[in-house]
């Protein structure tokens, strides 16, 4: 059998994806906290495709993963100070969201790709019988990976790393502290990506994201409609007089929620719960700090491998757009057309709450894939501290 058609078929054991589901991101903070804004995006909305309120209590055992990035996401749980974390706050936010307190929780950090790293780290759980689902157990299971995030709370001075002086004598080491801005202006320097390439990419994001919101029952409110390379041309460089990248052709600050709801096959079979996808694999790589935006041009060549696939295989990309001159840089260097990357725009134009994102995408991608019949698709983002992630996924829709 042709290894696409290996990642394509359908076997018991398969991680699959019965629900998929995330907020709209905002600008502004959130009126309620985050554990109010991930019951909506996971429980409640759940629930509405398809999973009973009473699976709750008799399937969701025996885990939930709760995804973090860069400050924890429990900052804001019970509206506390920006510095402040309350102890256990990610098992609060998991019995505030109605799973049930049977259920164990816990948090992963790794910046951008948080949310992704949840979802695998789930999946891996499942593959290896970590977690207990299938139709012999007493409790047969379904576990979320979520991932959620306020950035318009918990980033600026007061967020600002710190290290020791023997920590900082190390040049890459001290590079993971480069301010994010200025490793896109790295990545546009040291591959010569022009503003005007990055401000085209960037315009088209607002497009396609504009267009897209039509369709789309939930509203970002980052997308603005009418953005032209021109528009964008007008803005100044903010983290370089010199520079390229500016607020128009960079991810924007935002607050939002995903949830991706998994199971084995046989268990949503079992549970008679809608099939969306197919989880395949993923995979990490680090990259130089100081133009950590890279990440994608290595991992997704990386998870490639790992799946048996190649570049034309794969429908579309979810790549992140932390900033355009990186995202542009990783779709030039994989040679993948663009026309096949964020095809309904990207964090240019929806924002990028971190924690929250490699969730999101996956959101995205399935509703994409849906409504055109598709079915490889690949997520990939950059990693702050210089790494890169990227994951395959089949829609079964």
């Amino acid at each position: 059998m042709a290894p696409k058609n290996q990642v394509l078929a359908k076997h018991d054991d398969d991680v699959v994806i019965v629900a998929a589901l995330r907020s709209a991101l905002t600008k502004v903070s959130y009126p309620t906290s985050l554990g109010e804004l991930l019951q909506q995006a996971d429980v409640h909305r759940v629930a509405k495709e398809g999973l009973k309120t009473h699976h709750l209590k008799n399937f969701f055992q025996p885990s939930f993963a709760f995804a973090g990035s860069v400050n924890s996401i429990l900052l804001f749980l019970l509206r506390m100070p920006v510095m402040y974390s309350p102890p256990g706050g990610a098992r609060m936010a998991a019995l505030h969201a109605g799973i049930p307190n049977t259920s164990a929780v816990n948090t992963v950090n790794r910046q951008c790709s948080s949310g992704l790293t949840a979802i695998n780290q789930i999946a891996m759980e499942i593959k290896t019988g970590q977690i207990d689902i299938g139709i012999e157990s007493p409790q047969p299971s379904v576990v979320i990976g979520a991932g959620v995030e306020s950035m318009s709370q918990g980033y600026g001075a007061r967020a600002l790393p710190s290290a020791s002086d023997i920590i900082m004598s190390n040049q890459e080491a001290a590079d993971c502290l480069i301010p994010m801005g200025i490793t896109s202006e790295n990545v546009a320097a040291d591959y010569k990506i022009s503003r005007e390439v990055q401000d085209d990419f960037a315009a088209k994001s607002f497009q396609k994201a504009a267009a897209a919101q039509e369709i789309i029952v939930d509203y970002d409110d980052g997308v603005r409609d009418g953005v032209t390379r021109e528009s964008l041309a007008k803005l100044k460089p903010a983290f370089s007089k010199d520079g390229s990248t500016h607020a128009g052709n960079a991810s924007q600050v935002s607050d939002g929620a995903a949830a991706v709801l998994l199971a084995r096959r046989s268990v949503a079979k079992h549970l008679k719960l809608p099939i969306l996808g197919k989880f395949v694999t993923a995979a990490v790589v680090g990259v130089p700090p100081r133009i950590m935006g890279v990440g994608p041009a290595y991992a997704i060549p990386r998870v490639l491998k790992q799946a048996g696939l190649n570049i034309p295989d794969i429908d579309f990309f979810e790549i992140n757009e932390a900033f355009a001159s990186q995202a542009v840089f990783s779709i030039q260097h994989l040679k993948i057309p663009f026309e096949k990357v964020n095809p309904v725009g990207g964090a240019i134009a929806m924002g990028h709450p971190l924690g929250c994102t490699g969730a999101r995408q996956v959101a995205t991608a399935l509703a994409h894939a849906k409504r055109t019949g598709e079915k490889l698709f690949v997520t990939s983002m950059c990693i702050g501290s210089g790494m890169g992630m990227a994951a395959v996924f089949v829609n079964e829709q």
